[in-house]
């Protein structure tokens, strides 16, 4: 099993910035892709940014320019640096880890953008 832990949401005001991380531990082997994913109320949950086992990242039209994800393989750490955040970004976050052919989710971190 992988267990994933998310933090470093929070409230914030439009045009601020916040950094999740989310950490892995458990049966920890080599990635397919790690990622992380939006869910605002009453919206489906959506992919945000996505970082490869390659390095490659992929972001949302509506993040690009704004959110920056990272992973430090030692720490078996992702994250997402949120920059110039707006109120339509205010969702609760999941990060996801694909390895091995299977996907696990943290539980979530809330992000709050006040106009």
């Amino acid at each position: 099993q992988v267990q994933l832990v998310e933090s470093g949401g929070g409230l914030v005001q439009a045009g601020g910035s916040l950094r999740l991380s989310c950490a892995a531990s458990g049966s920890i082997y080599k990635i397919n892709a790690m990622g992380w994913y939006r869910q605002a109320p009453g919206s489906k949950r959506e992919l945000v940014a996505m970082v490869t086992s390659f390095g490659s990242t992929t972001y949302v039209a509506s993040v690009k320019g704004r959110f920056t994800i990272s992973m430090d393989n030692v720490k078996n750490t992702v994250y997402l640096q949120m920059n110039s955040l707006k109120p339509e970004d205010t969702a609760v976050y999941y990060c996801k880890r694909d390895q091995m052919g299977f996907g696990y989710w943290g539980q979530g971190t809330q992000v709050t953008v006040s106009s």
